[in-house]
């Protein structure tokens, strides 16, 4: 008998009657139950959250907890009522909400705390139950998490937003240092310009005003000469004056003897050797004060002149020391000195005058001197007897001359005398100027020391200032100035530094979508499991009639084959047009869950071929293997070793992977690797199964009487 025919002989058992045919169908129908009954329940969990009663608790003073109250019920994550903190507390117990979430009294207070000196964090209250739901609780954890992130992240935005502020006015105000800084540095450099040319200003005075204090000394010495020759010549003008006078009234004595009376005449003659030696005495005395009369224009000249250097010194050393009338002690006395010396100045200067206006009278005096010197030379050479007639005449010539020579000797006794006057004055001021300006070189010498201190630390403070400046112009560099589009971002990336940039490459639009691969490989092994509960995975006629073993075991894998076909079939259609599942290679899973099929049905069926009832039980066991190290819902990583062991060793592991790339997208080395693997699972099932059935086709005790029927 041929295969196939082994294998239809085995399906039109199951066309005899209405029971055979309901267990036919129910096994047909058996997969959905289990693929499409499980991922209609955990289609999409996430998107019914807002029918899950959520209790809120609004207790906050501010506003801080209406804003959240306002965002959490435009969110819809869950069903938010708004309740008492008493309601919420027992409706959590009692199951009445699954969970509470508590904004307290303080909670506006602290969050705005956070710009404030004692900065607080808020805390929101959340109460869980897991003895209501336990995935409500992580569900909620989650969800709370983004509420906390959302908070703290607004409160950030405050805060950094200040700090920012902060920035630009220290900012500005530190700009504003710098400016200062230089203008500083500016004003210490004129400063130490100024004072710089101030000192050298100084050095020149103080080098003045000891030359000034050179030539005062020099000319206190000329002065004082000139002080005492003034007061010699005054004494000798006075005596010159006194001795003119008497020889005035002597001539006037002897013209009036010489005009009056014989008798004198006769006592002229008589005495005329006395008369001689007395002409000689005049002859004398006129021609020392005719040498005397020549000396005076030189000697007043030469005071003028240096009276007028030292008034020029001392006044252009007062013009250079002391600008704009400066009211120093040092320009006091340069004042004093140089004023004193103007005053001798012109008294030199009136002397010199007088005696310019009095030459006429000098000169006539010296002339009338000389004409006195050389009367009297003659009168004392002459023969006066002889010549007394002559004589007479002459004396009475001698008289008036004599007189005129006493009142030019007055008069140049006067001058003198004020020109003695005058001398000691200006020795007098020469010598106050001379100590003035030496303690002007005093107080110079100290005035340029402090001068050039006052330059070195005015170029220490322009140093520093520059330093000052430029350490204040790299700060304001380093220190930002936002504007406020800049603050904004900047603020916005502060609170909310981390962002998660997810990307999913084949994303599942739904849970059903993710759990699709693990529940449907579940439901066809369901499947070839309850069809060879009907179904002889060895056909008995078959082994009866001494047929090859492994056309027996393909007769008694074809029909689940065909059964697991119409199961995939119908599964996937329900999958899809009542579910929605998506597959993005629909004909590639079609294909593969008709290879997976055919695998199931090899598998169970050696099972059930070589350890016969006993076989059904490690179907089942084998079944609970391979759920818990496939990896269908958490990696296999989380799971304990042992099942990371089994994890590559069983054929489910590759089924999901390979469904996951098929029904989400992705590369498909997984599929192949499938498809190999399954493909060497079902030829070595089929293998062992013909195995099997050629131990089935020798009786043994163990067959007759076996040790546990099922």
């Amino acid at each position: 008998m041929r295969t196939r025919t082994l294998a239809a002989f085995e399906l039109k058992r199951f066309g005899r009657g209405r029971l055979p045919r309901a267990a036919m169908v129910a096994v047909l129908l058996l997969p959905l139950l289990y693929g499409a009954l499980y991922l209609w329940s955990f289609w999409d969990p996430y998107g019914r959250l807002d029918k899950l009663p959520v209790a809120l608790v609004n207790s906050d003073k501010g506003s801080a907890g209406d804003t959240i109250v306002s965002g959490l019920r435009s969110s819809e994550t869950f069903d938010w009522q708004q309740t008492s903190a008493a309601e919420a507390a027992k409706g959590v117990e009692n199951g009445t909400y699954y969970l509470s979430l508590t904004i307290p009294a303080d909670f506006t207070a602290r969050v705005s705390s956070s710009s404030g000196e004692h900065p607080e964090t808020g805390a929101l209250k959340v109460r869980s139950n897991d003895a209501n739901n336990y995935i409500v609780g992580q569900i909620s954890r989650t969800v709370f998490n983004e509420v906390r992130a959302s908070v703290s992240a607004k409160t950030s935005r405050k805060y950094y937003d200040k700090i920012y502020v902060s920035f630009s006015d220290l900012h500005d105000q530190t700009q504003k240092a710098a400016d200062g800084a230089d203008d500083l540095t500016t004003g210490a450099g004129k400063a130490e310009d100024g004072s710089a040319t101030l000192g050298e200003g100084i050095d020149t005075a103080k080098d003045g005003a000891d030359e000034l204090a050179s030539g005062l000394k020099t000319a206190k010495a000329g002065a004082r000469s000139l002080a005492t020759g003034l007061g010699t010549l005054d004494t000798g003008a006075g005596k010159v004056a006194t001795g003119a006078k008497q020889v005035a009234a002597g001539t006037q004595v002897l013209a009036d003897r010489v005009n009056g009376a014989s008798d004198e005449i006769a006592f002229v003659k008589k005495h005329a050797k006395e008369i001689n030696a007395a002409a000689k005495l005049v002859a004398d005395g006129s021609q020392a004060i005719r040498d005397g009369l020549g000396t005076l224009p030189a000697d007043t000249a030469k005071a003028v002149r240096e009276a007028k250097a030292a008034a020029a010194q001392l006044r252009s050393t007062y013009d250079a020391q002391c600008p704009l009338g400066a009211v120093t002690s040092q320009c006091k006395a340069l004042k004093t000195a140089a004023d004193t010396a103007d005053d001798v100045a012109d008294l030199t200067v009136q002397l010199q005058t007088y005696v310019r206006n009095s030459s006429t009278a000098i000169d006539t005096l010296r002339d009338d001197l000389g004409t006195v010197h050389s009367l009297a030379q003659q009168l004392a050479t002459a023969d006066i007897p002889k010549e007394l007639d002559a004589v007479v005449t002459k004396v009475n010539d001698l008289n008036d001359g004599a007189h005129q020579v006493a009142t030019g000797a007055r008069q140049v006794s006067t001058g003198l005398h004020t020109a003695t006057g005058g001398a000691d004055s200006l020795d007098t001021g020469i010598s106050a100027a001379s100590s003035g300006a030496t303690e002007l070189a005093g107080g110079m010498y100290k005035l340029s020391t402090g001068a050039n201190s006052l330059t070195t630390g005015l170029a220490t403070l322009t140093d520093g200032s520059g330093q000052l400046a430029s350490g204040l112009h790299d700060g304001v560099a380093k220190i930002p100035d936002y504007g406020t589009k800049a603050r904004d971002a900047r603020t916005e990336v502060m609170a909310d530094p981390v962002q998660l940039a997810s990307q999913n490459l084949h994303k599942a639009p739904n849970y059903g979508t993710g759990f699709a691969p693990y529940f449907i490989p579940l439901s066809l092994w369901v499947g070839a499991m309850v069809a060879y509960m009907l179904l002889q995975p060895l056909s008995k006629r078959a082994l009866a009639t001494g047929a090859p073993a492994w056309r027996i075991a393909v007769a008694g894998w074809l029909p689940v084959l065909a059964i697991g076909i119409a199961q995939v079939l119908a599964l996937l259609a329900v999958l899809h047009w009542a579910l929605g599942l998506q597959m993005v290679r629909a004909a590639g899973t079609v294909g593969f869950l008709l290879l997976v099929t055919a695998c199931f049905g090899a598998i169970v069926q050696w099972l059930n071929a070589r350890f016969g009832p006993a076989g059904r039980v490690l179907v089942l066991a084998l079944l609970m293997l391979q759920l818990t190290s496939a990896g269908g819902t958490y990696p296999v990583q989380t799971s304990p070793e042992f099942f990371n062991v089994l994890h590559p060793l069983l054929p489910m592991t590759y089924v999901v992977e390979g469904l996951r790339h098929l029904i989400s997208g992705g590369g498909l080395w997984p599929v192949w690797r499938a498809c190999l693997v399954l493909s060497v699972f079902t030829a070595g099932a089929l293998t062992l199964t013909a195995w099997s059935a050629r131990r089935k086709q020798v009786w043994t005790l163990d067959r007759l009487h076996p040790e546990l029927s099922l």
